[in-house]
Formats: C-alpha cells, sequence, structure tokens
C-alpha cells in the first residue's frame, strides 16, 4: 500500500482534530469553506481519470459475479441501510441521511487495495469498479428521493444542482482530459498518477473545511454524530456472512468469495460526501457523518482482509 494510502484514516483524523482545534479562529472559519467543495471536484476529477470506461463490458464477462454483486450493491444493502439506520439514528434525520448516503455508495478504489491484501481475484474486482460507480451516481438521487422525500431535508433543486457541479462537470473534464491526450501516453499518466496520489491530501483539506466550519456543531451533537457507529458495525457484520453464504451457494472459489466481499462492504464516502455538500447546505450533520464512517471503515477493512486470509486456509 502507498504511504497516503495506508495512513489515510490516521491523515483524515488529523485533518478532523485541526479543522475542530482551529474552529475558533473567525477569519480561518469563514474562509474554510470554499475549501470543500474545490477540493473535492479536484478528488473526483483524479477519480474519474482512473476509471477505464472503455472497459465497461468487461463487467459483464463474468455474468454470475457481476449479478450477485448488482443485487448485493444496489438491492439489498439499500434496504438494509435504511433498515438499520432508521433503528438507530431515527431521532436525527441528517444523521439517517448521511449514513444511507455512506452505505448506499459502493468503494471505487481503495477495495482493490484490501483485495489485493487479502489476496483475492484482482482483476474481477477491477471489472465490476466501472458499473459500480455508474450505477451509484445514477441511483443515489432515486433512492433519496424515495426514503426522504417526506422529509424537510430533500431539496430536489439543490440535488440536481449538486450532481452537476460535483459529478457531471468533473466527469466531463475527466473524459476530455483522456481524449485530448489519448495519443500522449506518457503525459496522460503523469497527471492520472498526480491527481491519484494527492486524492487522500484532497480529501483531508475537505474533510478540514467542513469540521473548522462546523466546530460548533459537532460538540453540540457529538453523542448524535458517535451513534452512527452501530449500525456502521451491524452492516460490516451481516454483509460479511451474507456474503460467505452467498459465495458458498455460488460455489464462487476463494479468490472470487474475496473480491465479493470487499466490493460490497467497502463504501465510497467522498463520492457522497461531494453529492451531499450542495445538496444539503444546511444540513452539517449530514456532512459530518459521512465524514465520520472512513474512520471506523479503513480499520475494519484491514482487519478483514486479514480474517479472509485465514479462512482461505479452510475454505
Amino acid at each position: 500500500m502507498e504511504i497516503l494510502e495506508k495512513g489515510e484514516p490516521a491523515i483524515i483524523f488529523l485533518a478532523i482534530l485541526l479543522g475542530l482545534g482551529l474552529s475558533n479562529i473567525p477569519l480561518l472559519t469563514a474562509n474554510s469553506g470554499s475549501l470543500i467543495t474545490l477540493f473535492l471536484c479536484l478528488m473526483l476529477y483524479g477519480l474519474f481519470l482512473e476509471v477505464p470506461l472503455k472497459d465497461l463490458k468487461n463487467s459483464f464477462k463474468n455474468v454470475k459475479f457481476t449479478s450477485t454483486i448488482l443485487i448485493i450493491n444496489f438491492i439489498w444493502t439499500p434496504l438494509l441501510g435504511y433498515f438499520l439506520g432508521v433503528l438507530f439514528l431515527k431521532g436525527n434525520i441528517d444523521i439517517l441521511i448521511g449514513f444511507f448516503m455512506l452505505i448506499l455508495t459502493p468503494c471505487t478504489d481503495w477495495y482493490l487495495v484490501f483485495t489485493k491484501m487479502a489476496k483475492g481475484n484482482l482483476n474481477l474486482s477491477f471489472s465490476i469498479l466501472p458499473i459500480n460507480l455508474i450505477l451509484q451516481i445514477v441511483l443515489l438521487p432515486i433512492y433519496l428521493i424515495i426514503f426522504f422525500s417526506t422529509s424537510n431535508s430533500m431539496n430536489y433543486y439543490e440535488l440536481a444542482y449538486s450532481i452537476l457541479i460535483v459529478i457531471v462537470i468533473p466527469f466531463i473534464l475527466a473524459q476530455l482530459t483522456k481524449y485530448i491526450l489519448k495519443n500522449k501516453t506518457k503525459i496522460n499518466e503523469k497527471i492520472t498518477q498526480l491527481f491519484s496520489k494527492y486524492q487522500t491530501i484532497f480529501l483531508a483539506i475537505a474533510v478540514f473545511g467542513i469540521f473548522n466550519s462546523e466546530g460548533e456543531v459537532v460538540f453540540n451533537n457529538l453523542n448524535s454524530i458517535l451513534l452512527i457507529f452501530i449500525p456502521l458495525i451491524l452492516f460490516f457484520i451481516i454483509n460479511f456472512i451474507l456474503d460467505f453464504i452467498v459465495a458458498k451457494n455460488m460455489k464462487f472459489n476463494y479468490e472470487n468469495y474475496t473480491s465479493l466481499t470487499m466490493t460490497t462492504l467497502a463504501r465510497n464516502s467522498p463520492l457522497a460526501l461531494a453529492i451531499a455538500v450542495n445538496s444539503f447546505p444546511e444540513s452539517q450533520l449530514i456532512l459530518i457523518g459521512l465524514v465520520i464512517g472512513p474512520l471506523i471503515e479503513l480499520p475494519v477493512l484491514y482487519g478483514i482482509s486479514k480474517l479472509l486470509l485465514a479462512i482461505k486456509k479452510r475454505y
């Protein structure tokens, strides 16, 4: 693992502490909000540079694996996430929405790192990336409308505007970059590697901006924010057991079982965070809930990768 990837939980935690620690400086807090959208867009631009949309057809070569992934990620997981959220977070609609957005967006980057660590089928995991990315962008607003259209937190105009600013524009710019540089492979690779290398830093700066500008909100709602850990841990436990049962019944080998596990457990909170920044500008707890998630997710995924290696001996 790259140093930045390995240290991502620590870097994000440090950004939170710095943001909160400096939240009493008016000049800084007045301007930190402008960092959030900018650096999230830079991060997603880099992500879209890496995603090989031209290989989308590869997602459908292993029909059994792909269909299993899509059913778990986009049918089972939204229902499970909403049930767990309502069960434990129904007292705070903003924390509930933040948790739901976190659960609904499958990871598009670090799940590959943990798949490799657990000796899973890396090529198969990589092949599912483009369709996972496209479907979560399309389905996230639909699921938000289905489950939360009756709450006062939903604003359709702001949701559409957010997707345009933080998803559509970076996506189009990334595709234009790849098209313009398609015959200049070395330059294309250098730009992609540059943005890939600093994605964690971009995210950390955005996280700093969130906690610096909303320090008072955090301190006033600390108990509510920490509650998100309970349904998140249950999500990992339930889906880990489900993946094992499904893989056995589908007769997946160990490598494919590992790929299934990591692809259905890892969540893509930066993308959900980018959408939430502009979709819910008056609901800071949604953003904070999304940021808190990875602090427990990444250590859990590391532990699961080690557990899978232990399971490998008996699988």
